[in-house]
């Protein structure tokens, strides 16, 4: 595999890897496992509130708080 990024995102990442003390094909490894573990959540979510209905201000409010994310 090959991949190519912009200047300024190939320094920010290889920074972020040499500060979490891991390779940069590990930082990037976790990286992506992380965008599918976002975007299966996104798929999930979404088909939950196509059979269910969109969730109210209620549940969101409640979600953030249990989440800690109050004021966010």
């Amino acid at each position: 595999m090959s991949i190519t990024l912009d200047p300024e995102l190939d320094r920010e990442v290889r920074e972020a890897a040499r500060r979490s003390g891991k390779s940069l094909s590990a930082w990037l490894s976790e990286a992506a496992a992380q965008q599918l573990r976002a975007q299966s959540l996104r798929e999930f979510l979404d088909d939950y509130e196509r059979e269910h209905g969109a969730f109210t201000e209620e549940e969101l409010a409640r979600a953030r708080a249990e989440m800690g994310y109050e004021g966010r």
